[in-house]
């Protein structure tokens, strides 16, 4: 297939089993330029199988995945993987010979055909954005499963590659090497570069993906924004902190005069499996959950009114809309008639 478009990856009918096991059955998916997809699902849903297919590890038992040449065209990888832009990936847990962590990147730099004269800069680079330059000269052996983890994102993109293929890439690293590796994507995106990112952390794909695809029994039951998996709730929400707790007695009063101000902006037809009212207080952790609208304008005027109308009543401290918590729910409702992979067979993990 010779068709020049922004597409540059595309699935067809991608299929994959091991014995009777579907690990990945008639999957559809296509990626433009400068996405960064988030493949989302449990352990065992299908996620690393697709990724080693579009790898080239594992051949697929049928279906196509085409990957944009050199040229512009879209190509088949199965039939010929030759002259296809440069990809990099991390699949699973990286495990590497025992060499130092500088021999390592610049055998895959060699590997990959990066400019000779260029690869020490390259490697310098990248492992002081990722905080290892002080163990350049020492065996990976003695990394830690963090060290190893950020050496596997490293060697990559040591190409610097147009698709970024990543398998639970933040797995085995501290929190704020977490925030590190986000913002390290996000700066990738802006550089036009395609990101795919497989993980079954919610919190961590809901924070950087521009779409998901949610994939369960190897199968892509939803592919869209956040936002617009969304609408399958009906309902968007906001969290208010308040400094200081509310008296039970006082309570209704001002749960009726929230509910009065603001009305014109709170969801019209509540889904009662979600919530029995449109505002909701939770004395333990001193927050109201507002359900509303979903509409940028109305977050704006519920924040105005909180603050302009409420003084006398409580002190807003934080105002946040909770994109992880609805994607949990999103996906729950999704595959809730749907068995687990350990239900049909127990203990296999694809």
């Amino acid at each position: 297939m010779k068709t020049i478009s922004e597409t540059i990856l595309k699935l067809v009918n991608l299929s994959k089993s091991y014995g009777k096991l579907k690990a990945v059955d008639n999957i559809n998916l296509e990626v433009q330029k400068g996405e960064l997809i988030g493949l989302v699902g449990p352990n065992g849903a299908g996620k690393t199988t697709t990724i080693k297919m579009i790898a080239n590890i594992l051949k697929p038992d049928k279906g196509e995945i085409l990957i944009k040449n050199q040229k512009g065209n879209l190509q088949n990888l199965v039939k010929n993987s030759r002259h296809l832009i440069p990809q990099g990936f991390l699949i699973d847990i990286p495990s590497f010979y025992k060499m130092t962590a500088y021999d390592l990147l610049k055998y895959f730099a060699k590997l990959t055909d990066y400019p000779r004269n260029k690869i020490d800069d390259r490697i310098d680079e990248l492992l002081k954005l990722f905080n290892l330059y002080q163990w350049k000269y020492t065996r990976v052996d003695k990394f830690s499963k963090g060290m190893n983890q950020k050496l596997g994102i490293i060697q990559a993109i040591i190409h610097d590659p147009e698709i970024i293929i990543l398998d639970e890439p933040q797995m085995g690293l501290d929190p704020n090497a977490r925030l590190e590796l986000r913002r390290f994507l996000k700066l990738l995106q802006a550089r036009g570069k395609t990101i795919f990112l497989a993980s079954h952390l919610l919190h961590e794909i809901s924070e950087i993906c521009n779409k998901i695809a949610l994939i369960n029994l190897g199968k892509i039951i939803k592919f869209d924004t956040i936002e617009n998996l969304g609408v399958n709730l009906r309902t968007n929400e906001v969290i208010v902190n308040i400094l200081n707790e509310i008296k039970e007695a006082d309570l209704p009063e001002i749960q009726n005069k929230m509910i009065q101000k603001l009305n014109p902006y709170l969801v019209k037809s509540l889904d009662p499996n979600i919530s029995k009212q449109s505002i909701n207080y939770y004395p333990l952790t001193k927050e109201f959950r507002i359900y509303f609208d979903g509409k940028n304008e109305s977050k704006a005027e519920i924040l105005k009114i909180l603050l302009q109308e409420f003084q006398s009543d409580f002190k807003v401290t934080s105002f946040s809309q909770p994109r992880t918590a609805q994607l949990e729910r999103i996906y729950e409702e999704l595959i809730q008639k749907e068995p687990t992979r350990s239900q049909i067979e127990e203990g296999r993990v694809i």
